[in-house]
C-alpha cells in the first residue's frame, strides 16, 4: 500500500479528499503528520503554477522530516474564476481582499463589482489544479473544473468557501445547498482527485 502525503491543512478540503480516495489502496498522510511548517508564497500566475510550487515545498519538508524522499506528495490549488471580473478572484481566492477577510466580506465585494457591470454575464467556474511529486520529480498533474454562475445572493449553509454564491445550473442550487455527495459528484476537487485515484490505480497495476 503506497503512502501519499496530502499537502493541505484545510479540514474541509481534507474531508472531501478523504471521501474521494476512500477505499483506494493508499495510506493517507497529511501535514498534521509533520512538524509545523511555513507556507510557501503562492505567487504563481495560474492554479497549476501554485500547485507545483506548493507540492515542491512540502515534498522537500517531507523528505527531511519523514526521511522518505520517495514519498508521493500531492498538493492542489483551487479557486473561483468569475468571467465578468476578468477571472478574479482566481489564484487569489483564498487571499481575496486580504488574507483575513471573511467570506461574507468577499461575497459583498464580488457583488459590488458585478453591480457595476450589469450587462456582463454572471458565468463562473471553480478550478482545482493538482500536482504529485516523487523523488523531486513531478509525476502527475491534472485539473478539475465545474461550470456555473454567480447566484443572485448567497444561499445555503453546507459546503465552504465560495460555495454559497456558486450556482450550479443542472442542480438549480448553489453548492452550499446540496449535500456532500451531490457536491463532490460535480465539483472541481472531486474531478481532480478522481483523476488522481485512477492514476494511482493504474500505476499500482503496472508495478504489480
Amino acid at each position: 500500500m503506497e503512502r501519499v502525503l496530502i499537502a493541505t491543512t484545510n479540514r474541509d478540503k481534507l474531508r472531501e479528499i478523504h471521501a474521494v480516495l476512500e477505499g483506494a489502496a493508499v495510506e493517507l498522510l497529511t501535514l498534521a503528520d509533520l512538524p509545523p511548517l511555513d507556507e510557501p508564497e503562492e505567487n504563481g500566475a495560474t492554479f497549476a503554477d501554485n500547485a507545483r510550487l506548493k507540492v515542491r515545498h512540502y515534498a522537500r519538508a517531507a523528505a527531511v522530516h519523514l526521511q522518505d524522499p520517495s514519498l508521493l506528495t500531492v498538493a492542489e490549488d483551487s479557486g473561483l474564476v468569475v468571467d465578468a471580473l476578468d477571472g478574479d478572484p482566481g489564484v487569489r481566492s483564498a487571499r481575496f481582499l486580504r488574507a483575513d477577510a471573511s467570506y461574507m466580506e468577499r461575497f459583498a465585494e464580488i457583488y459590488r463589482r458585478l453591480a457595476a457591470l450589469p450587462d456582463r454575464p454572471r458565468t463562473a467556474r471553480f478550478v482545482c489544479a493538482l500536482a504529485a511529486i516523487r523523488n523531486g520529480e513531478i509525476v502527475f498533474e491534472t485539473a478539475g473544473t465545474v461550470e456555473g454562475e454567480i447566484s443572485p445572493e448567497p444561499r445555503g449553509s453546507s459546503g465552504f468557501g465560495y460555495d454559497p454564491i456558486f450556482l450550479h445550473p443542472p442542480y438549480g442550487r448553489t453548492l452550499a445547498e446540496v449535500n456532500d455527495d451531490q457536491k463532490l459528484r460535480v465539483a472541481h476537487r472531486g474531478h481532480a482527485f478522481r483523476h488522481l485515484r485512477a492514476w494511482l490505480s493504474s500505476t499500482a497495476r503496472s508495478s504489480s
